[in-house]
């Protein structure tokens, strides 16, 4: 007997997936407010976007998008968020009667993350890495007030210098003390003299958990902003623009926790 479509479903897209934390942060949010929706997560890989989500039902009202699909999510809706307009880069889709409509969320979120931890204005950030992220954190990080950034990048010439930023080699020795570190990238790839050079520390990676740059920076005595943190605040806005309620950051947090330490 076939059983009847679920009425309200959501769930992460990306490639690799089988790591997200996602399912169990939104889960989080839904026992704490009470919905009995789902959340689920797909391994869609690049180009693949468009005909997954073309073969989904109208039980289908929320998904959020990873890597490597930012750009496709962007170009697929039907409408677009001013950030996604300005940035050719969403990572979520909230679906309507006339289609699926493109919002970015990881920009407001990184904010929320580096206020929470006290970093609040920024004149000089160093950037590790140049993915579809990138994108959200240059423009949350100006924001913040930052007008002096370097990208540091394996390769320098593949980097758009329309960003208005001074395009680095990693590998390079660091010159000079900024206020913040971000990184993208694995711990094993940041220069050995990034954190000393840095007012606070920015760890966008959070496998394994806790990482190498989190637990270096916190020994420094330095703020530091986890990708946890990112990965919370991102996922509040999304849970508000998907069921229309509102949870605070440490109920996703907690979530990810726990399911970091299954």
């Amino acid at each position: 007997m076939t059983q009847p479509a679920r009425s309200h479903r959501c769930a992460v897209l990306g490639s690799p997936i089988e790591h997200s934390l996602s399912p169990a942060m939104h889960r989080g949010a839904y026992a704490a407010v009470g919905l009995d929706w789902t959340y689920d997560a797909f391994d869609v890989p690049a180009g693949g976007l468009a005909a997954f989500v073309d073969g989904l039902d109208a039980s289908w009202v929320g998904l959020s998008v990873t890597a490597p699909l930012k750009r496709e999510a962007a170009a697929y809706a039907v409408t677009q968020s001013s950030l996604v307009a300005s940035l050719g880069v969403a990572n979520t889709l909230i679906g309507g009667p006339d289609g699926w409509h493109a919002v970015n969320t990881d920009v407001p979120g990184a904010v929320a993350a580096l206020r929470e931890r006290g970093v609040t204005a920024l004149t000089s950030v160093r950037l590790l890495g140049g993915g579809a992220t990138v994108e959200s954190l240059l423009l949350a990080v100006r924001e913040l007030g930052a007008d002096d950034i370097e990208v540091w990048v394996r390769d320098p010439g593949k980097f758009d210098p329309a960003h208005g930023v001074v395009v680095r080699q990693l590998g390079e020795s660091v010159e000079r003390p900024v206020d913040l570190l971000i990184s993208t990238i694995p711990a094993s790839a940041v220069p050995g003299d990034a954190v000393a050079a840095a007012g606070a520390v920015f760890d966008v990676v959070y496998d394994p958990w806790p990482t190498p740059l989190s637990a270096a920076a916190s020994a420094l005595g330095l703020p530091v902003v986890t990708g946890l943190d990112l990965l919370a605040h991102q996922a509040v806005l999304q849970v508000e623009l998907m069921t229309g309620e509102s949870v605070g950051p440490d109920i996703l947090r907690d979530a990810a926790l726990a399911a970091l330490g299954r």
